[in-house]
């Protein structure tokens, strides 16, 4: 294995090679950059492409844009608060209030690191540890990820904000937006109110853009300040994000496994493994009140988790031929036009590709850094352009964003209403963050639910399927933990702020 490792890595060097993975790792970014045009989208786009290459070469391009646009969603989710990709939800809570603190630069060179080593650690897993992962990823039946939801849904309470109370608000207003659409059960078309498009229920990414980006839109017109935020580029600023990084190895890593982890599950992907690995971050930081005002952990648990998912999707992919997101399911079609099938015999029959796609993501997450260190100075000046130029910028990508997803001006509808409602729930102290959380969650939890009753009727009982499975006992105490956990530290934090401020009156109480 060692010996094809090397071999893939000296046919990854290439000097063709190396310019056409930094070419598509370019246009990841700009795709990632852009809100509607997902990675997703950008690798199907770039598959006829790679028509003409062959198998290893066509791989690596596909590869590498996808890795460049999920750490492109991070840009337009810290410069203008609008996510360009689903998995960039959770970097807008700090990315977007570093920015206004005037430190876009050091939030954007971050997110560059953070996205790297989540993206090689993700890339080490896929290549020493496949196997045995995707056995586990088998073993999530729609019990488990009925439970994963749940525990998915009680990170609510970290994206709360001010009021946990207007928190749960919004995440079941998300809810209740996963239930537009086709019943799973009867098929039967429920709160389209007419409109037959609706039967697919509503698209994440119109619902995404329209939530972040039009109330973004609106607040700048209403405001008679002339940028977003002030920014000056500042000497050192490199040298001193770049260790400050790197020295929160703990956060790094801990964010990296959540996300190879959540990645490697069918139907989970990169929003999900942010939203996880920020609550885990938040829960285990001994400053949890600065979440959600600009704190740079939030940034870097965010696009590690996120990264990381990029090759963990492709375990289940590339050892048994099930896709684990949909650029996998993308990049399935790409192997099997290259005459590969994935399995056990892509790395028997086809081991110098196979090895060659391996090394090639680990050099991918370099050129990133490389790219991505060159280029993010010149991402931060995009909010020194006024904002009576910016706003319809935002908005007319808005708008195209939603159309490009299907061709549909329903979902331009979607998302202007959307933006609306989260313009009027931001004036409520509602924030975006749950509602789009119960809308991304809702859909799994529903699917899982449903499915196990089907299953119940033929074999062991909805208690047995729920309540005995490992996998589902182990998620079920992650969720009561998560639930107990922040209640309990709430308790505490109050509790030794009472006794400082006893201690602090005693010297008036002798006094008197």
């Amino acid at each position: 294995m060692l010996g094809d490792l090397l071999n893939g890595l000296i046919n990854t060097l290439d000097i063709t090679i190396l310019l056409i993975m930094t070419l598509a790792t370019m246009g990841g970014i700009v795709v990632g950059t852009l809100p509607g045009l997902s990675a997703t989208m950008g690798v199907a786009l770039l598959v006829p492409l790679t028509f003409g290459m062959d198998a290893g070469t066509g791989l690596l391009a596909l590869g590498a844009l996808y890795i460049g646009a999920m750490f492109g969603g991070a840009n337009s989710a810290i410069l203008i608060n609008t996510p360009g990709t689903p998995a960039a939800v959770a970097t807008t809570f700090d990315g977007y209030p570093l920015t206004k603190k005037g430190q876009a630069d050091r939030a954007l060179i971050t997110a560059l690191l953070a996205s790297v080593v989540g993206g090689i650690v993700g890339t080490i897993f896929l290549i020493f540890l496949a196997t045995p992962l995707a056995n586990f990823a088998l073993g999530f039946g729609p019990p488990e990820n009925f439970w994963l939801a749940i525990f998915g849904l009680t990170i609510i309470g970290a994206l709360a904000g001010k009021s946990i109370i207007k928190g749960f608000i919004g995440g079941t207003f998300g809810l209740m937006l996963a239930l537009i659409g086709m019943d799973p059960v009867s098929g039967y078309p429920r709160f389209t109110f007419g409109f037959y498009n609706l039967v697919e229920g509503i698209n994440l990414l119109p619902a995404m853009i329209g939530f972040f980006s039009i109330p973004q839109v609106i607040s700048m017109m209403e405001r008679k300040d002339k940028y977003i935020a002030k920014y000056e580029e500042r000497k050192g600023i490199y040298k001193k994000t770049i260790t400050e990084t790197l020295k929160r190895r703990v956060v790094l890593l801990r964010s990296s496994l959540i996300g190879t982890f959540v990645g490697m599950l069918p139907g989970a992907g990169g929003n999900v493994a942010g939203f996880v690995a920020y609550n885990e971050t938040k829960r285990f930081s001994k400053t949890p009140q600065e979440f959600g005002k600009g704190n740079i952990d939030g940034v870097i648990t965010s696009e590690s988790a996120n990264s990381s998912t990029v090759s963990s999707s492709l375990i289940p992919l590339l050892t048994l031929g099930i896709p684990g997101s949909p650029v996998a399911a993308v990049l399935l079609g790409g192997l099997l036009i290259h005459g590969l099938q994935p399995g056990a015999d892509l790395f028997t029959e086809s081991s110098g590709v196979a090895y060659t796609f391996l090394m090639g993501l680990l050099v991918a997450n370099i050129l990133l850094l490389l790219v991505g260190l060159m280029g993010t100075r010149y991402f931060a000046k995009a909010i020194a352009i006024p904002v009576h130029y910016l706003a319809p910028i935002i908005a007319v990508l808005a708008v195209i964003g939603s159309y490009s997803i299907r061709n549909s001006m329903l979902d331009v509808f979607v998302m202007l209403g959307c933006g609306l409602l989260g313009y009027f729930a931001l004036k409520v102290d509602i924030t975006p963050g749950p509602i789009v959380l119960g809308l991304v969650l809702g859909v799994i939890a529903e699917n899982g639910f449903v499915l196990s009753a089907v299953i119940s009727e033929t074999g062991p009982s909805l208690f047995v399927l729920f309540f005995t499975r490992p996998i589902s006992l182990i998620l079920i105490i992650l969720t009561v933990l998560s639930i107990i956990t922040p209640l309990w530290m709430n308790f505490r934090r109050k509790k030794k702020d009472q006794e400082s401020q006893d201690i602090e009156s005693l010297p008036h109480k002798n006094a008197r």
